[in-house]
């Protein structure tokens, strides 16, 4: 057992010192010209396929609700994300929040519905309107959120 990697197998657990020495003995004695026997193989076991993952898909059914949401703090997105799964509008009007936390919402709600296959788009400087992808929204001038854009008057 001189070689160190072996060595290191034969610790790990990763090899079997045995199945060395068996080799060793069994080397010596076969003839000049001729090749030791093949070593058995291990049986393998195919690891059970994952099945991907299905999401509840949400039955679009006739829109009868737009929530509108007027947050305080940070911690008033899960209001928002649990509606927007839920394939519900949602209005978010920001004039009641300070300027760090609105971007720091609105980064959120931009990822949420980026995640979701929906839009976000403004309304008005501190009103934005989060669509599932089942809805449509028609309009002057409706656009992409400009998450660089200012949140003051």
């Amino acid at each position: 057992m001189s070689n160190p990697i072996r060595k290191t197998m034969v610790y790990l657990g990763l090899a079997d010192e045995d199945y060395e020495q068996q080799q060793a003995l069994e080397l010596p004695d076969s003839p000049a010209g001729q090749q030791a026997p093949a070593a058995t193989r291990a049986t393998v076991t195919p690891l059970p396929k994952r099945q991907p993952r299905v999401h509840a898909v949400v039955p679009v059914a006739e829109m009868n609700e737009i929530l509108t949401v007027h947050p305080r703090q940070y911690r008033d997105a899960q209001v928002i994300a649990e509606s927007f799964r839920e394939g519900v509008p949602v209005i978010i009007n920001l004039s009641q929040m300070s300027e760090a936390d609105a971007r720091r919402l609105i980064d959120f709600a931009s990822g949420l519905s980026q995640g979701l296959y929906g839009k976000i788009e403004r309304v008005t400087n501190k009103v934005f309107l989060l669509s599932p992808a089942h809805v449509a929204v028609s309009g002057e001038g409706v656009g992409e959120v400009d998450v660089e854009a200012s949140f003051s008057s």
